[in-house]
């Protein structure tokens, strides 16, 4: 049902960098029922969540305590009116990406 994802380039220095994204859809077993549709890296991912009944896409970073993985403070959550504009204006984006690569 998933695309797997590409693998990512990432030059943030988070030492995430060639890491493999893998296509991760859970059976919802996150305590909220979130799924899981991507890791980017290691540590970030693209979450479809429901947030007061609505919704969302969350791409966030993860970190590691107790052996749990916990969202952290990095990331943005956006709802389904600005995800669909971020969505329909793909290919102009990969467009602007060419003339800076």
């Amino acid at each position: 049902m998933w695309k797997k994802a590409k693998k990512w380039r990432d030059d943030s220095g988070d030492g995430d960098s060639g890491v493999p994204a893998k296509l991760a859809k859970t059976d919802s077993d996150d305590r909220n029922g979130d799924i899981v549709v991507c890791e980017l890296s290691k540590s970030r991912r693209v979450t479809v969540r429901s947030w007061q009944g609505k919704p969302m896409v969350d791409i966030r970073e993860f970190y590691e305590k107790d052996g749990k993985e916990l969202p952290g403070k990095k990331g943005i959550t956006l709802p389904l009116d600005q995800w669909e504009i971020l969505r329909d204006h793909i290919a102009e984006i990969s467009e602007a990406l060419k003339d800076h690569a």
